[in-house]
């Protein structure tokens, strides 16, 4: 039987990598992608033979249609997306924010999840048998600002939207589509979280995190799921951090 296949955005560290790997343990061929060829390598190393190494700048349509090209060219379809790739800024108030910081993280994660969602739904109507699935990496921030995190927070709630949209024009072919939102997960992006991050009184407090395998974990639970079924939106996050109730 064939591996079904998947793609891993974003995948050279933290959520990404994790993700990966443990789709390459669950039996998935995975075409990784990222900007930098080195952790790349490395993830494609620990994850076998059907884990393939594609760097990409998401940001880039010409870049993510030839990182899908690839995909199908080597292993034959696509069945997964994990639209993970993102950025952020340092804490800046709204109004001191320059316009380039905020392009970036606009470009990244709007347009390049656009983007990756644009070329994943080419290949899932066009394949026989029809379909996939793509999972989107929201936030918490999709639903909950932190202080002076404009760009990231817009470019959050624009992540919800996109799942929305696509998991109802996904219907007429075959394409489910849910979103992951992660609170405080222990990777080198969430180290800042235990030394000390702003609160919605302004006050700078350290909060909990928790192990990156377990959203490793839910992500490989949404993608095994059979394509009449979708988690739509899930939340995963340390217990005792300030979310529910935060201010």
């Amino acid at each position: 039987m064939q591996k079904k296949v998947a793609l891993v955005t974003g995948a050279g560290s933290g959520i990404g990598r994790a993700v990966a790997l443990r789709l390459a343990a669950d039996g998935y061929a995975v075409v990784i992608a990222g900007r930098r060829a080195e952790p790349l390598a490395e993830v494609a190393r620990l994850g076998g033979a059907d884990v393939l190494a594609v760097p990409t700048d998401v940001t880039d349509p010409e870049a993510v249609q030839r990182l899908f090209d690839t995909a199908v060219a080597r292993f034959g379809r696509l069945d997964v997306l994990f639209n993970n790739a993102g950025a952020a800024a340092k804490p800046t108030p709204t109004d001191e924010l320059p316009l380039e910081v905020w392009q970036r993280v606009i470009d990244t994660n709007i347009t390049g999840v656009l983007l990756c969602a644009q070329a994943a739904f080419r290949v899932m109507k066009a394949q026989s048998p029809q379909g996939g699935r793509i999972i989107n990496n929201g936030s918490i921030a999709s639903v909950t600002p932190r202080p002076f995190m404009v760009a990231y927070t817009a470019s959050k709630h624009a992540v919800t939207g996109i799942t929305k949209s696509l998991a109802l024009e996904g219907r007429l072919c075959n394409i489910a589509c849910g979103q992951i939102d992660i609170g405080n997960v222990q990777t080198d992006l969430g180290i800042p979280m235990s030394q000390g991050t702003l609160q919605a009184d302004f006050s700078l407090k350290p909060e909990p995190t928790f192990d990156v395998e377990h959203v490793a974990q839910a992500v490989a639970y949404m993608a095994g799921l059979p394509l009449n079924a979708n988690v739509l939106n899930i939340t995963v996050m340390a217990t005792a951090m300030p979310f529910v109730g935060r201010g």
